[in-house]
């Protein structure tokens, strides 16, 4: 096979983004639904075959293909940024906002993928998303933690980004108070981190998370994971 050759991913990969890109229109008055999909493959012209190769579970593989795009871009833009002259907490505040300023055009799109992924059937499918956003943010800060710390940190900010989110979704304020609120959620961690280092003086606390044979010792981070799992890159 030459370079000029496509795989059956390469194929499929363009399938998925021609569909979503039609799709989009749709979003706003029917959803992430099996009729936006089915609006979307027409629109687009696209091989049935491919199409459900490229959203085997429907709708909702529409749905984290429209997020997963979103942080793929957020990448970009984020090595494109000049953060040098910033603090670290104002790295992780500009990532939240870039995520959030690629999505603007997109409001009630992201408003019914909240309410889909907030449905019990598709919950874990809305936390791996919001993790993998975490993650992108944290990858693109040049993050090398490679123990427990790997793990809190992705956690702490998605839980940040996820209250960011619904935040953004009712400022009426042109994006003000959304700013306020994530440099207000920042700093609240940033004050449970300096009480968690003030407690590792603990000696309880130091010899149950440090030292030989201690649990959280044996904690790592998964690396290159299994496609689905808490780390694992969705191409």
């Amino acid at each position: 096979m030459t370079k000029s050759e496509k795989t059956e991913a390469d194929h499929i990969a363009e399938t998925r983004e021609k569909v979503l890109r039609a799709a989009l229109p749709h979003v706003v008055f029917d959803g992430w639904s099996a009729g936006t999909l089915a609006a979307g493959i027409a629109d687009s012209g696209t091989d049935a075959g491919l199409s459900a190769l490229a959203f085997p579970r429907g709708a909702v593989d529409l749905a984290l293909a429209f997020h997963y795009d979103g942080d793929c871009k957020l990448a970009d833009a984020m090595a494109a940024a000049d953060t040098s002259d910033m603090r670290y907490s104002e790295k992780i505040a500009k990532g939240i906002r870039l995520r959030l300023e690629l999505v603007d055009r997109h409001r009630e799109e992201v408003r019914k993928g909240s309410a889909l992924f907030a449905l019990p059937m598709f919950a874990g499918d809305g936390a791996k998303a919001i993790w993998h956003t975490a993650d992108t943010i944290w990858n693109a800060l040049g993050d090398t933690s490679t123990d427990v710390n790997w793990y809190t940190k992705r956690v702490t900010l998605s839980a940040v980004y996820s209250s960011a989110v619904l935040f953004w979704l009712g400022d009426e304020s042109g994006g003000e108070d959304t700013d306020a609120f994530i440099d207000r959620r920042i700093d609240n961690v940033m004050q449970f981190e300096k009480f968690k280092a003030t407690i590792r003086g603990n000696s309880l606390v130091k010899a149950f998370m440090t030292g030989p044979g201690k649990i959280l010792d044996k904690v790592t981070s998964p690396g290159e994971a299994p496609e689905g799992f808490p780390g694992s890159i969705r191409k």
